[in-house]
């Protein structure tokens, strides 16, 4: 089992910066990808960035250039560095983790990016 705890939303302006963080907890050992998601209001989830155990990253098209996922393996947790936030990126996001054969997700934290 994986524990997955979120922190670091809020309420900020547009062109505000957030950073999110996730720790994980339990069987961490077996983690190799984690990543973050969000949801926005009357939306589906999406995936917003993922960082392999190697530090590889991939991020979607809208976040690229103003989003960062890195990972602190020592600290057991991945961070997504916010930046030129819009009030588009509004949503609850998810940190999510890849321990094979199943995926782990946290409660969620939610950003709101205001005009």
């Amino acid at each position: 089992q994986v524990h997955l705890v979120e922190s670091g939303g809020g309420l900020v302006q547009a062109g505000g910066s957030l950073r999110l963080s996730c720790v994980a907890s339990g069987s961490i050992s077996r983690i190799n990808a984690m990543g973050w998601y969000r949801r926005a209001p009357g939306k589906q989830r999406e995936l917003v960035a993922l960082i392999s155990s190697v530090g590889n990253t991939n991020y979607a098209d809208s976040v690229k250039g103003r989003f960062t996922i890195s990972r602190d393996n020592a600290k057991n947790t991945v961070y997504l560095q916010m930046s030129s936030l819009k009030p588009e990126d509004t949503g609850t996001y998810y940190c999510a983790a890849t321990s094979l054969p199943r995926d782990y997700w946290g409660q969620g934290t939610q950003v709101t990016v205001s005009s």
